[in-house]
């Protein structure tokens, strides 16, 4: 592992302006092509991925890692799980056990992270330190908690050095909690939004130094491994809709058109009764279940707007990092019999609030960028050899993150989630807020409490821009 950070860490004091070859857990070298080659068919109808779901408190299955997956209805050379990006979604209950036997045919090695999931960070469960060789296979077991709550989660790599190129080839999928308490809906829907750039002839294309460091943002941005496809909608009917965003460093800022969404809560921590929002900002990672109520037949707009994430000033040429607007999909609203509700339906129980609790032990952290571009925290790179933070298990803590660099960063903490209490997105007032990434503004703060429970061991908090997490831009933290 300290070999790979090494080269990531010479990768990032090159020049700037350089073109570079990444060579990651794709596994073959990649050299830099023009952007826009690949035919992207549009106005497909809308697939969802396949789904694997529990039976009698347990779910077994077979992920297989490899190059070749069809997407927008042709052919690529991209990566994916059992032949597909988005791989299968994966349905477990509160209580079940989840084993997976991951079936590495890269060419690099690989592992799994479930990620925003509360089970154990050690041995063969969400331990993020494993590295399954090419060729080889290992079993992964998680054990689903009683009173794990119910929402959407996913599941991607997490091998430190090769994270970004892994999951912007295609490896990917949606992790569901499903159980009793659940608002009575028309239909469920899983959208995973990635985006991703190919070559004319179907391969992921390589990276420059510069997209490195902003983050790298495909050229195509892609709905359940489709470009711009048709949703089709029923009027009068109540859709909820489990939105991930797998994206490597877009951030998503969500709208459709003529529509407002009744937001259920962030990153499956919790739902609660659903607010009125007419758009929902996303970083990578985060993920979001909402719900649609369409009223009206016609065609609508479901896109991004822009978001501009920030730049690196002079030590990128003045280059910015906005993520673009861009349109997802086309909505297509038919005629529909039934008359909708006008109001959302209730949520049995809302999350835990930790807001008036005794707070144990408060911390403060910061993102930096030092000079040669070294990604870390509090004027550190990733160091797997250090321990940046000691828990004790049964506490409650309370972290202010700090962002003093230019660009937004979203923090992302393994196993424990967090309650936000103060950031410039979420509402003090409001119902309790939780999540597991959260977006430090560039140059602004956050604070949020985290509940350090059930579990021990070590693992990681991160930027979820991925290549600033291979770059360094992450810290160990332990619990016992």
């Amino acid at each position: 592992m300290s070999s790979e950070v090494s080269r990531r860490r010479a990768l990032a004091i090159v020049g700037f302006g350089a073109v570079g070859t990444i060579v990651g857990g794709v596994g073959t070298g990649r050299a830099f092509w023009p952007s826009g080659t690949f035919s992207a068919p549009t106005g497909q109808g809308m697939r969802e991925p396949a789904s694997l779901a529990s039976s009698s408190g347990v779910l077994a299955v077979t992920l297989r890692a490899a190059r070749g997956v069809t997407l927008m209805g042709r052919h690529t050379q991209a990566l994916g799980y059992n032949g597909s990006s988005p791989g299968p979604t994966l349905r477990v209950q509160p209580g079940d056990v989840l084993r997976v036997t991951l079936q590495n045919d890269l060419a690099g090695p690989t592992n799994l992270h479930t990620h925003g999931l509360h089970v154990s960070p050690e041995g063969t469960s969400d331990n993020i330190f494993r590295s399954i060789a090419p060729g080889s296979s290992a079993g992964y077991e998680f054990h689903i908690p009683p009173d794990h709550p119910l929402g959407t989660f996913w599941y991607h790599p997490h091998l430190h050095g090769s994270v970004a190129d892994q999951v912007f080839g295609g490896l990917f999928g949606a992790l569901l909690v499903t159980g009793a308490h659940e608002p009575s809906v028309t239909r469920d829907r899983v959208i995973v939004i990635s985006d991703t750039t190919l070559t004319a002839g179907g391969q992921v294309a390589g990276v420059s130094n510069a997209q490195v460091m902003r983050g790298r943002e495909g050229d195509l941005v892609l709905v359940n491994g489709q470009h711009q496809p048709r949703i089709d909608v029923t009027a009068g009917t109540l859709e909820r809709w489990r939105v991930v965003n797998a994206c490597t460093s877009r951030f998503l800022n969500l709208r459709l058109d003529g529509h407002t969404w009744g937001m259920l809560g962030y990153d499956g921590q919790g739902l609660h009764a659903p607010s009125d929002e007419k758009s929902v900002l996303l970083a990578p990672g985060n993920r979001a279940d909402l719900l649609l109520r369409p009223t009206v037949a016609g065609t609508f707009m479901l896109r991004t707007a822009g978001h501009d994430r920030g730049g690196m000033g002079m030590m990128m040429g003045g280059g910015s990092a906005t993520s673009a607007e861009t349109v997802l999909a086309t909505v297509l609203i038919g005629v529909g019999t039934g008359s909708a509700a006008t109001s959302w339906p209730s949520v049995a129980a809302g999350p835990l609030d930790l807001r008036s609790a005794r707070v144990d032990q408060r911390r403060s952290l910061a993102f930096t960028m030092g000079m040669g571009m070294v990604f870390g925290f509090d004027g550190r790179p990733f160091d797997p050899a250090r321990i940046d933070q000691q828990l004790s298990l049964g506490t409650l803590e309370e972290w202010t993150i700090t962002n003093s660099t230019m660009m937004d960063h979203p923090f992302h903490l393994h196993v424990w989630p967090m309650q936000v209490t103060d950031a410039p997105d979420s509402d003090p007032n409001g119902p309790p807020d939780w999540r597991d990434v959260i977006i430090v503004p560039a140059g602004g703060r956050v604070t949020v409490r985290i509940p350090v429970r059930d579990y021990g061991g070590k693992t990681v908090y991160h930027c979820h821009i991925l290549d600033h997490e291979d770059l360094g831009m992450m810290g160990q933290v332990q619990a016992r």
